[in-house]
């Protein structure tokens, strides 16, 4: 049997108020035990299941790029629709890939930098398919 991910982690320098961001945007829930100014802090998905985000108070700031980041890709809304939910959240463009054909996607970074992408729904996918598209 293979194992199966349990966290995702962010060093990151306020715990609480980055759990607040990421809660926000995948509708996840604050572990109950977080308060302001805990070195760590997390989010759990509905119902419990994993993989849960892992929040690690850590003193250096984030200089390079992210050598992995998360793909979120809409459910009930399009990916544009998305892409300004989350910046209204807090989070900046880092770099606009979408393309006036439909395809592409959009890199944006959470409030301490770490860089995520905003990809196609399912829908929109099936209605503009290229090789050239992130996924």
């Amino acid at each position: 049997m293979y194992p199966r991910i349990r966290n995702i982690s962010f060093d990151c320098h306020d715990t609480y108020a980055l759990a607040g961001f990421w809660s926000a945007v995948l509708g996840y829930a604050r572990h109950d035990e977080d308060a302001p100014g805990d070195p760590e802090a997390a989010v759990v998905p509905p119902g419990g299941t994993t993989p849960h985000l892992f929040f690690q108070e850590v003193p250096e700031d984030k200089v390079t790029k992210n050598r992995v980041h998360i793909c979120l890709e809409p459910v009930d809304r399009t990916r544009d629709e998305e892409v300004e939910r989350v910046l209204g959240l807090g989070a900046t463009m880092v770099a606009d890939r979408r393309l006036a054909d439909g395809t592409g996607w959009a890199v944006l970074a959470d409030p301490e930098g770490n860089e995520f992408c905003v990809l196609r729904s399912a829908g929109e996918r099936v209605a503009t398919t290229t090789v050239e598209d992130h996924q």
